[in-house]
């Protein structure tokens, strides 16, 4: 299919919640291939569908080793957040160029809808859980800078649009 370009922050697209998905349709699976695509191509770990400018409540995520272990999700949803926090180095390819540290559940229960169109509830732990937090954090129009301080994340939008030229 297609990489598509990520769209640049502070893009509004980035803070506007993403529509539901009603179908899998041949759309939303040529939607889901280029996500794939421009998700290895960078390459990362997941992504939802308002990084590439699509406003669908869509996201793919492949945490495992050896790749090719894509999971492929509309609406996803989170049924239950372990308490115990797991830190990880996030990043955005629509912030390009810095990262922070981000506590979330390590793990969580998610339900979603799957690429035939039934309804699945899977649980995920770790980097994968990180992952699927990170891109439904997208669909609801929320960044990983967003979980920061205002100083902190100040900080990082400065640096990033200092590193891409002054743009934005």
């Amino acid at each position: 299919m297609t990489v598509r370009v990520c769209i640049p922050y502070p893009d509004k697209r980035l803070k506007t919640v993403a529509e539901p998905v009603s179908e899998i349709t041949d759309e939303v699976r040529a939607v889901w291939q280029d996500m794939v695509d421009t998700m290895e191509a960078m390459p990362g770990v997941g992504m939802g569908a308002p990084q590439i400018g699509v406003m669908l409540r869509l996201a793919v995520v492949d945490a495992s080793e050896t790749r090719g272990q894509v999971v492929r999700m509309a609406n996803p949803e989170v049924l239950h957040a372990s308490v115990k926090l797991r830190e990880h180095e996030e990043a955005s390819p629509n912030l390009p160029g810095v990262s922070a540290v981000i506590s979330r559940p390590r793990a969580v229960t998610v339900r979603f809808m799957d690429e035939h169109g039934e309804t699945v509830e899977r649980d995920f732990a770790g980097l994968w859980a990180t992952t699927v937090q990170h891109q439904i954090d997208h669909l609801n129009g929320k960044l990983y800078i967003d979980h920061l301080s205002r100083t902190k994340r100040d900080m990082l939008v400065k640096k990033a649009r200092k590193l891409r030229g002054g743009a934005g």
